[in-house]
């Protein structure tokens, strides 16, 4: 089977690339040989290597900037993911479209089924929302949806936590994190395995269009980035761990608005692929034994 990779460079995208199941064949694609932006190269891609399954784990993710760089996050989050399944019905592939629980709004305080309607409270989330569509017109594309996602590369909440302690602690100072927004971190390379699983096992032209995938339980940013302190003190990161003062969405005012409540329901999407959940915390462990120690 032939998969066509987009994203390589990015933290999913290297999670990808690290557990390929046999019997692929991945084109692996980074900004250099695919802009996303560019929707008629995301066309010519297709059209010149004809994939079975365009992976389409590459994304604007900048939350907040995405406030004023709207055309470009709807370029690459939107039309890339349109220009992609038109593409794919020409040639007969199939896409799997990896998204983001912003597509919701977090008022309802309960987990989010995947069939539940989509209301996402800025332009990243109606970005995303947006690509989900354009990659549902193609029959045959499946919809993964994620949250908070680390892992041991990158840019991500983990590795700014794991410094921001270690700089705070050597200043005595606390560490303001938010603890009123609640959701799941979800590692890469528990990610990872559902989107192979989803385009493989799992993949039958019956099979539920739009899955949810994230690490199990659930956790505020303050709680992870406790989690974070302690579990980084354990491993050998930190030589010590700051303490970690709870934020209101309040005090730490962004550009962007973020749902307070964003748990995606993974039960049946975890039963349709038949993968085993991760508690966060055991993911998160797993992550940072992959980081290099800390020296006195």
């Amino acid at each position: 089977m032939k998969v066509l990779l987009t994203g390589r460079d990015g933290q999913l995208g290297t999670a990808l690339q690290a557990s390929i199941p046999e019997g692929i064949t991945l084109i692996a694609t980074g900004r250099s040989e695919l802009d996303l932006a560019d929707g008629t190269a995301c066309r010519e891609a297709v059209l010149a290597h004809r994939p079975d399954w365009v992976l389409n784990a590459g994304a604007y993710t900048a939350v907040d900037r995405a406030e004023s760089e709207a055309d470009r996050a709807m370029a690459v989050n939107a039309q890339a993911p349109q220009a992609f399944a038109e593409a794919l019905e020409e040639t007969g592939g199939r896409l799997l479209q990896v998204s983001t629980d912003f597509v919701f709004n977090g008022a309802q305080g309960s987990p989010y089924r995947p069939d539940q309607p989509l209301q996402p409270l800025g332009v990243y989330g109606a970005s995303k929302a947006a690509g989900e569509m354009a990659a549902l017109s193609l029959p045959g594309a499946r919809v993964l949806r994620t949250s908070w996602v680390y892992g041991p590369v990158g840019k991500n909440f983990c590795l700014t936590m794991l410094r921001l302690h270690a700089a705070k602690a050597a200043a005595g100072e606390p560490l303001g994190v938010v603890a009123d927004q609640v959701g799941c971190p979800t590692a890469t390379h528990t990610l990872a395995a559902a989107c192979w699983r989803a385009i493989g096992v799992g993949a039958d032209a019956d099979g539920a269009r739009i899955l949810h995938w994230c690490d199990a339980g659930a956790a505020s940013w303050y709680d992870f980035a406790v989690a974070i302190g302690e579990l980084g003190v354990a491993a050998g990161l930190l030589q010590q761990a700051a303490v970690v003062k709870p934020l209101t969405t309040a005090d730490y005012p962004t550009p962007a608005q973020r749902p307070s409540y964003s748990l995606l329901d993974s039960t049946a999407s975890r039963q349709s692929l038949g993968l085993d959940p991760v508690h966060w915390r055991t993911a998160l462990a797993e992550v940072l034994a992959q980081l290099p120690a800390a020296t006195s």
